[in-house]
């Protein structure tokens, strides 16, 4: 602020063009894209896709990335991330996760102490545990994929075991009875972000039955998010490594 008063003073810069820096947000009409996120939350506003014309996610991704922030869609489907990469072939898009994003390449990972664990029970939950890892990359962090290690083979599990332990936090994603994330639970000594997909059989519910197991855990230490919500596990073991990493 005072480098931007200064040159106001010594007349290179514009009262509007400092007004324009100094905003906190930035008025595009159809959004206010908040560029005073970082500063409040630690991380740079995230684009939820879905809803949203390939025109507007391609106008807000453009501001956010002009600020040198990483930029990342979630919830977008291929043909609008298609339409994008046409004008900025740096992004990268996950189909299965459904998320668009770019990583600035000179811009260091917080890795610091510690990475994140993303724990997945079966290949059809692949998708979830991708958004969450993809996520928590974005954010700065590193992310270790432990894979297809369900309860129904639970020495899969106890083979990755050490590996999962030694993380800052853990993103554990099941769907069917939901049962991963209280075994995981019950095995670490680090906060446990449990994900429910919407994966299996009719009493399944879509996602309700492995919620509510999840919400039911005796281990300690889990938290729960949405049905699907692979970005909000990888967003809050995010903050945990930031935590961890400022100390």
């Amino acid at each position: 602020m005072e480098d931007i008063l200064k040159q106001v003073q010594e007349g290179t810069l514009s009262i509007e063009e400092a007004k324009a820096k100094l905003a906190t947000y930035e008025n595009l009409g159809f959004a206010k894209v908040d560029h005073h996120r970082k500063k409040r939350q630690g991380f740079p506003e995230i684009i939820y896709g879905e809803g949203k014309t390939a025109e507007h996610i391609l106008s807000i991704m453009e501001a956010i990335k002009g600020k040198n922030n990483n930029v990342l869609v979630t919830r977008i489907t291929k043909d609008k991330a298609e339409t994008i990469i046409q004008q900025h072939p740096e992004f990268t898009y996950n189909e299965g996760a459904r998320v668009l994003y770019w990583l600035q390449e000179n811009q260091p990972k917080e890795k610091g102490k510690g990475y994140i664990a993303v724990v997945c029970a079966g290949t059809s939950d692949l998708n979830v545990a991708e958004e969450a890892a993809i996520t928590a990359e974005v954010l700065g962090c590193e992310v270790r994929r432990i894979y297809d290690v369900g309860v129904a083979g639970i020495h899969r599990l106890f083979d990755n075991i050490e590996e999962i332990q030694n993380a800052t936090a853990s993103v554990v994603v099941a769907g069917m009875e939901g049962a991963l994330p209280s075994v995981v639970g019950g095995l670490v000594s680090h906060p446990v972000i449990a994900v429910p997909t919407s994966i299996g059989y009719g009493a399944n519910f879509n996602g309700l039955s492995a919620l509510l197991t999840m919400l039911n855990s005796c281990a300690s230490g889990i938290s729960v998010v949405n049905i699907d919500n692979g970005f909000g596990g990888g967003y809050n073991a995010a903050l945990i490594n930031k935590l961890v990493n400022k100390e």
